[in-house]
């Protein structure tokens, strides 16, 4: 089973408008509400890929029943630890130019006890899941080194674990030497210190991060698809060319394919060039977290793999 764990979940709302002007009264064309926060994208994926997965995290109020219901509508199981606070909302805004304007709550404080829950819930949980992944931010009252002690847990019961966050989160995660990383590279520059201006800079510092004692990073180059820095070398793997609808969620779909991937045993080539595809394949929809099989499939063996 692959688990997603997301401590900031979110009822993500996608505002399609014609175009968006500061300071007028915007007519919103269409809206979608979807179970929203990185991790939660993350679990619908590893769900349409046909993987066993399991959603934790916090959830409180209306909006977290909300959240809970609109993944028993993806049929998504989910073990929330439930918190008095709400559960935040966060828009996307979508214009007919291809623009993306997002609002991002930053999620009610959780008390002390809640984390507390939260950890003692997670111990029976690695024990059921051979991947996990830990994705996006924290709401106040959460620990900054919260991730680190996560992933010292999940190696320590003898799983793989990704990690895909940033700041002070991603500092402080990398020092437990998670399985995969998945940072860009202004991230690159903050953990290490040093410049990431091109792509030779930028498989460097990948490179730099993988010799600290983490098995996998993936730096995604957008249109161009990702690179792997593994101890066997360096991959690229490219789509064909699609045509583009949303790219909002293609990262968390990248970090679910890998995940599944990961759990399938796929070899490194394999498990990037799966996770290149979904991606991609994701980019072809309106929706976060979601993908059409048939898209999937025929972007697959399209998927151009070279070492670099």
């Amino acid at each position: 089973m692959i688990t997603t764990v997301t401590l900031n979940v979110a009822v993500d709302k996608a505002y399609t408008v014609k175009e968006l002007n500061k300071g007028e009264v915007m007519r919103v064309l269409q809206c979608s509400n979807t179970a929203g926060g990185k991790g939660l994208n993350v679990a619908k994926v590893v769900k349409l890929c046909g993987e066993e997965v399991l959603a934790t995290g916090f959830v409180g109020g209306h909006n977290g029943a909300y959240v809970e219901d609109l993944l028993k509508e993806k049929m998504v199981p989910s073990r929330f630890v439930h918190v008095p606070g709400e559960t935040r909302s966060c828009i996307n805004v979508l214009a007919e130019d291809g623009s993306s304007t997002e609002f991002l709550e930053p999620g009610e404080p959780v008390r002390p006890e809640d984390v507390q829950n939260f950890l003692d819930q997670f111990d029976e949980i690695i024990r059921e899941s051979n991947v996990v992944t830990i994705s996006g931010s924290i709401p106040r009252g959460v620990p900054s080194d919260i991730y680190g002690s996560l992933i010292t847990k999940i190696k320590g019961a003898g799983k793989q674990v990704i990690l895909d966050t940033s700041g002070k989160l991603l500092e402080e995660g990398v020092k437990s030497r998670p399985t995969m990383i998945k940072p860009n590279d202004d991230e690159i520059e903050a953990l290490l210190g040093v410049p990431v201006t091109n792509r030779e800079e930028i498989i460097e510092g990948a490179g730099k991060l993988q010799k600290m004692g983490i098995e996998i990073v993936v730096v995604s180059l957008g249109s161009d698809g990702a690179l792997m820095v593994t101890e066997d070398g360096v991959l690229q793997g490219k789509p064909p060319k699609i045509e583009v609808v949303n790219t909002v969620g293609c990262g968390d779909s990248m970090t679910a394919a890998f995940a599944v991937g990961l759990s399938r045993g796929y070899s490194i080539e394999e498990t990037l060039r799966y996770a290149v595809a979904v991606s991609a394949a994701n980019a072809m929809t309106m929706q976060t977290g979601n993908f059409r099989q048939k898209d999937m499939e025929r972007i697959l063996p399209e998927v151009e793999i070279k070492r670099i």
